[in-house]
């Protein structure tokens, strides 16, 4: 029995085995679970490919695939698409013209496929590496997104700095599916390239804000969607730490954004590719935040494009950003790009893990952050969770809680960009005994409601119509 075929049978047992986990991770480098609240961090030794291969061998009906650059250096994903064309799924894979793509070849010649324009006015790459697994299945449960920073290439899985979240939603696999097809020009299995969009030609499809498994996920596509602004956002609303990790970093908005939060009194690290010494926003970071920036010097490409915002303070809104979005200016105005935006505390402890491991690597030393930091004093937690009614309203909310004890409470709504809406807090510890308190909204969409307490922060999504 192969050494690979035993990881591919170690790989399908794990997927099957955390089958009720609905949000994975995957790290292409030594991960730090020493920092780890529960959680760890999963470190792909070698077998990011591998694992690619075991989500695709579960595609039933449709793959729809779009990768900046698939090499001939790992043929298995060739071999793998192969063989669900030869079982009936539904395959289409859209590259980018410009690079070199050699795994392409490798498919089928009945799998059609689609290069992105090789000369559209200023538009520049598709730089997605994303697919979409059987989106419309009849079962739910069957649809899978995979995205992420990694090309599709031996090194960038084995050598360089990537990371992978792999999502079971439908909601979601249709969304991404929805944005292929206006990449693809059609719904259907051939391309219609008089009808495709890429670049700034593409428009906004909505359905941004997801929730899986309680957690709220904003999904955004470059450029047509703003991403860059929804990236500041996430940064803005940073209360305690912050940690960034880039491979290309020329926005020096960002940077200066990044500088004016460390100088805030929050607590900045980040690491970048080398290739950012030859840019401004190299002499902003270095002079700006110190020994908290660090250029990688270790061997393999920093190739990681992720933010997370307060993973040491899980009363504030905990989140990550990640996906294929570099910040420049191309990224935000000119590629294809994704980004997903996870508010939970789970995903950011867990891209912490990695982050730490690579600032340790090149010398730094994280400094450890006490949890909710900025928490209010309360007596006793209350062991009843707050009810809120009615959900969706059309903006007025009653919050009911029941005390067992003298307390001190805080309430917050915020919305999905992490401002706050709404907030009450009340002046003095009030006694045990059951009390209701109102909460209006003027806005529609979703937000969350955090009712705080010393220990304990309880979390709902509620809705305006």
């Amino acid at each position: 029995m192969t050494r690979r075929f035993i990881l591919l049978l170690i790989i399908a047992f794990s997927l099957h085995a955390n089958a009720q986990n609905k949000i994975k991770y995957y790290f292409t480098q030594p991960v730090n679970t020493s920092v780890s609240k529960g959680v760890n961090a999963q470190y792909l030794n070698n077998t990011m490919g591998d694992t690619i291969i075991a989500y695709i061998n579960r595609s039933k009906y449709t793959l729809d695939i779009a990768v900046y650059n698939y090499t001939s250096t790992f043929p298995g994903i060739a071999v793998a698409v192969n063989n669900a064309h030869n079982r009936g799924v539904k395959v289409r894979w859209i590259y980018d013209v410009n690079s070199s793509n050699t795994g392409v070849p490798l498919l089928n010649t009945a799998i059609n496929r689609l290069a992105s324009p090789p000369d559209a006015g200023n538009y520049t790459i598709m730089h997605n590496k994303f697919m979409a697994i059987d989106a419309n299945s009849p079962n739910p449960a069957d649809a899978i997104v995979w995205t992420g920073s990694s090309n599709w290439n031996a090194q960038q899985f084995n050598d360089d700095y990537n990371n992978a979240v792999v999502i079971q939603d439908q909601a979601l696999a249709r969304a991404y599916r929805a944005h292929f097809n206006m990449m693809w020009g059609d719904t259907g299995i051939a391309p219609n390239s008089s009808l495709s969009k890429f670049g700034q030609y593409k428009t906004d499809l909505g359905a941004h804000s997801f929730v899986i498994e309680g957690k709220v996920v904003e999904l955004y596509f470059s450029p047509s969607d703003g991403t860059n602004a929804k990236i500041q956002n996430a940064m803005n609303s940073a209360n305690t730490d912050m940690y960034f990790g880039m491979s290309t970093f020329t926005l020096t908005s960002n940077a200066s954004l990044l500088v004016s939060k460390h100088n805030s009194g929050t607590y900045v690290l980040g690491i970048n590719d080398p290739s950012i010494t030859t840019s401004f926003t190299y002499s902003m970071l270095t002079s700006g935040m110190g020994s908290n920036f660090k250029v990688h010097t270790a061997a393999g490409l920093y190739h990681h494009k992720f933010l997370i915002v307060d993973p040491s303070n899980s009363c504030s809104d905990p989140q990550v950003v990640t996906g294929s979005h570099n910040w420049s200016f191309s990224a935000d105005t000119k590629n294809d790009e994704n980004t997903l935006i996870i508010h939970d505390k789970t995903a950011a402890n867990v891209f912490y893990q990695a982050f730490h491991a690579n600032f340790v690597l090149l010398g730094g030393s994280p400094a450890s952050i006490a949890d909710c930091p900025t928490s209010i004093p309360l007596a006793v937690v209350p062991v009843e969770e707050p009810t809120v009614f009615p959900n969706p309203s059309n903006g007025n909310f009653t919050i009911k809680h029941h005390l067992n004890s003298t307390q001190k409470i805080r309430i917050e709504v915020c919305n999905l960009i992490g401002q706050i809406v709404f907030s009450y807090e009340s002046d003095d510890n009030i006694s045990a005994g059951e009390y209701t308190w109102p909460c209006s909204i003027s806005t529609s969409g979703m937000y969350v409601l955090r009712v705080k307490t010393e220990e304990e922060i309880f979390t709902k999504l509620i809705t305006v119509d």
